[in-house]
């Protein structure tokens, strides 16, 4: 098997040797064998492995590259086809949802003078919350920041009526797409004008250009993570032919 060193790593993808020994020490590469003298000793297995944790930081995010390397260099394959499942199952809620916001904009902007109180339906804030998998404190600050205004019964607790329900589900997709609470803050204000939904329609196109390259770079996350599991079996069976 070919011997290689940190630098070999680094160079294929333009970062620091120092860089490789740091995922090395995080678990997201195997650990390296060492020569009498200290030196790390890598092979085609770490340099496998690097591929693929580089190529799904931009395809699902680092806590769960973290999961899926982790769970493959400990030799817990599902565990990381796990993560990989619950990554996938969340982009296609994401494409979901925004296909929802996508044709509620095209209503308002068909019809901006149509009032949105067709529905009497309240939420609590806990119910709301159950709703979008945020905890209440998160829809208190989305309060604060005027994104949601909620009606107070007489006990002071809130109501939140269908016009609040759509507020929060575009602020949910818009916090999951990157944006600050001040520019959803922005956008929802301007859905409440008549006809304020220019904002609104750049930022979803903006997501949906955001969804479809997280979805190529699933496609090369699944190439390289394949590669990798190949690799680590063959390992696998050279071990066990020598043990």
């Amino acid at each position: 098997m070919q011997k290689l060193r940190p630098v070999d790593l680094a160079r294929e993808h333009g970062i620091t040797p120092q860089a490789v020994r740091n995922y090395e020490q995080q678990g997201l590469i195997p650990p390296a064998q060492r020569t009498a003298t200290g030196y790390r000793v890598y092979t085609e297995v770490h340099a496998a492995a690097l591929r693929a944790h580089l190529a799904i930081v931009p395809a699902h995010g680092y806590a769960v590259a973290r999961e899926i390397m982790r769970g493959l260099n400990t030799g817990h394959l599902d565990v990381a086809l796990t993560a990989i499942d619950r990554s996938h199952a969340q982009l296609l809620r994401d494409r979901e949802t925004l296909e929802a916001v996508s044709e509620a904009v095209t209503h308002l902007t068909a019809a901006p003078d149509t009032p949105a109180q067709g529905r009497r339906v309240t939420f609590s804030i806990g119910r709301l919350a159950d709703r979008l998998g945020v905890t209440a404190a998160t829809l208190r600050n989305w309060e604060d920041a005027g994104i949601v205004v909620p009606q107070r019964m007489a006990s002071g607790h809130r109501t939140y009526g269908a016009d609040d329900v759509r507020d929060a589900e575009l602020a949910h997709l818009l916090r999951r797409g990157g944006y600050r609470l001040e520019q959803i803050s922005t956008v929802v204000q301007q859905i409440r004008t008549a006809g304020g939904t220019l904002a609104l329609s750049a930022a979803l196109t903006d997501w949906q250009q955001r969804l479809t390259a997280r979805g190529v770079a699933m496609l090369n996350a699944a190439n390289q993570l394949a590669g990798y599991v190949a690799v680590l079996d063959i390992a696998h069976d050279r071990q066990s032919a020598t043990s």
